[in-house]
């Protein structure tokens, strides 16, 4: 009993000195905050830095337990042993530690009272170690780690292993700190390469813990955002810049090999502007003074280019001889010859170059799924339809081979009705049939195909023909649509010039009157629905209705970005993916839909009166 006696009234003195130091601690030298790491590990004591809202974590009030005699006190040694198993350790007058030390208080002999506290102070310690584990990047963790704290310090201030746990928590708050202010410098991208920024508290925070998770995550930002800055001056064309962003990355995390990726990909981005300036050049070849403007784009060229590089070899060979586009030359226009004795549809040869895919950040009504833009290159050139496969055309398939499409199969499609203003499902509507289900023209494109039976189109005419026809890319579709140009619309921006294509336009008008609600202000193309092809002009390179009339088909499966896409214009294709991509805008379409970079998702059995294709050759 003597024992018992002698540690019940250690704790209440206990309580009695941290009273004195949490005093001494608001008002005077005792209250000091150590002036560094080491040393705050030392002391065992729990700071607050920045937020004063987290300060009702550091003290802790005891709760009044209020006892009654007799056979109240068992009650309570029931309850606070409950409240224990339950880790209901300090919140309130109901809680384990409250009331065994108000036991203690009554009778300093209570042996049960006594043994609780110290079960208590076990699960304290547990519960706040198991805080500290999550409080890396937890602030609610953190901050149930400090609330344990000050009950434990109030407690048991001189217990060797609260003193351990207060400096895993002063520990931890000052990682809190350093790592958040790390943060605000990476905000601002003030990574600290040459001294200050990011780096210093970074630094501070590793030295205090090595290997600390979240510093490691805030230094591998750091890291990138030199590796960004790189990129920058990268696509600005000033790879010394980007090969000193990169030297001052390296630094930070040598035995990683983000950096030495990013040096290839930066090496890739040089390569694909000098090899873009060497397609620049051959392709200015075809065209008028094209001798003079190919040796202006190699002088730009050798500006970037390390020595010796082949592709500054290759131009100036270009140059010298002058070659022939292979057997076709950029802007000719073909048909092939089928077995059947009839001729493929007319097609027109791309010009063989570059272009940058995709929308830009700024530009108006783009969206993630056109992001990020990035640059692709045309090792050879190739052709692309004239026009939509027309009705006429899929007809001579479907006669040849007896093929039966979706729409057949399943006898509907997706019309517009006039009435309602919308599209509907009509029964008996197939290819042979118009936006309105009434039967098309052989000169119209065919609708109501889905990307299985546009290719099933493109894989007869390869055996009729023995050429590669097939759908095109999406990088082929928008490289043919874009025609050179780099702006949203192939006309530049704003509403189209007159005559320039089938779209929504605020002067269109249905048969019953109706006009579009969101549509190209001013502009009226005296269509309702799809126009004969060829209708309009052709593009630049030759090529009609890429960007209107109906939208088409292409090879690709549908991905939500372009991050991890083909490197070069090849389709995308994931076998056995059911969401195809629709390109190009069409007679119902919005007009940031007729945007260049415009894209969607569409089920690969989908049919309806916007929807058709084109078909692509290789070279």
């Amino acid at each position: 009993m003597k024992e018992f006696r002698l540690r019940a009234l250690a704790v209440l003195a206990l309580l009695l000195l941290t009273m004195a130091a949490g005093c001494s601690r608001e008002g005077g030298e005792a209250g000091e905050e150590a002036s560094t790491p080491a040393e705050r590990e030392r002391s065992g004591s729990v700071t607050v830095s920045g937020d004063d809202s987290i300060a009702a974590t550091l003290t802790w009030r005891r709760p009044e337990v209020a006892l009654a005699e007799d056979a109240g006190l068992d009650e309570a040694r029931e309850q606070a042993a409950e409240a224990l198993e339950q880790g209901h350790l300090y919140d309130d007058d109901e809680a384990a530690i409250p009331i065994y030390l108000a036991l203690l208080e009554h009778d300093p002999d209570d042996r049960a009272a006594a043994e609780g506290l110290e079960g208590a102070r076990e699960r304290l310690l547990a519960d706040g170690a198991a805080a500290l584990d999550h409080s890396d990047d937890d602030f609610v963790a953190l901050r149930e780690a400090r609330r344990i704290a000050a009950v434990a310090r109030a407690v048991w201030p001189e217990s060797p292993p609260v003193q351990a746990y207060l400096q895993r928590v002063d520990r931890a708050d000052r990682l809190w700190e350093l790592n958040r202010a790390a943060e605000a410098e990476i905000a601002e991208e003030r990574y600290g390469e040459s001294g200050g920024g990011a780096l210093e508290p970074l630094r501070e925070a590793l030295e205090l813990e090595p290997g600390q998770p979240r510093a490691m995550q805030n230094l591998a930002a750091v890291e990138s955002g030199l590796i960004r800055r790189a990129e920058r001056a990268a696509e600005g064309d000033d790879f010394d810049a980007a090969g000193q962003w990169l030297e001052h990355a390296g630094k930070l995390r040598p035995e990683i090999a983000t950096v030495p990726d990013a040096r290839e990909r930066i090496a890739r981005v040089r390569a694909v502007r000098v090899a873009r300036l060497r397609d620049q050049g051959i392709a200015a070849l075809g065209g008028f003074d094209g001798i003079a403007r190919a040796r202006e784009i190699l002088a730009e060229l050798l500006l970037i280019a390390e020595p010796g590089d082949p592709a500054a070899a290759e131009l100036r060979e270009r140059i010298s001889l002058a070659v022939h586009y292979g057997l076709f030359r950029p802007g000719q226009q073909f048909t092939d010859a089928l077995k059947s004795g009839a001729r493929g549809p007319r097609m027109a040869v791309m010009p063989h170059g570059a272009f940058t895919m995709g929308a830009p950040d700024d530009e108006e009504g783009a969206g993630d799924s056109e992001r990020p833009q990035r640059n692709i290159r045309f090792d050879r050139g190739f052709a692309i339809a004239v026009h939509e496969v027309t009705v006429g055309e899929f007809r001579r398939f479907v006669n040849a081979t007896g093929y039966q499409t979706r729409a057949v199969r399943r006898g509907f499609s997706m019309v517009y009705d006039e009435r309602s203003g919308n599209f509907v499902r009509r029964s008996g509507v197939d290819w042979r049939s118009d936006y309105l289900g009434a039967p098309a023209a052989d000169d119209m494109p065919v609708l109501h195909v889905s990307a299985l039976d546009a290719e099933a189109y493109a894989q007869w005419l390869a055996e009729e023909s023995g050429s590669r026809y097939r759908l095109p890319s999406e990088a082929e579709f928008e490289y043919a649509l874009r025609a050179g140009t780099a702006t949203p619309y192939p006309w530049g921006a704003g509403a189209p010039p007159e005559k320039a294509g089938n779209f929504t336009g605020g002067l269109d008008r249905s048969a019953g009157g109706r006009g579009w609600s969101n549509a190209f202000e001013g502009y009226g193309d005296g269509h309702w629905g799809p126009a004969a092809v060829g209708s309009f002009a052709a593009n630049r390179w030759g090529v009609h209705d890429l960007e209107g009339n109906a939208s088409e088909w292409v090879a690709d499966c549908w991905h939500a970005s372009y991050r991890r896409a083909p490197r070069d214009a090849s389709p995308w294709v994931n076998p056995g993916c059911r969401t195809h991509v629709i390109r190009g805008g069409s007679w119902a379409s919005a007009p940031e839909q007729v945007r260049s970079a415009w894209r969607a998702p569409a089920a690969r059995d989908t049919t309806n009166a916007r929807i058709g294709f084109r078909v692509m050759r290789e070279l």
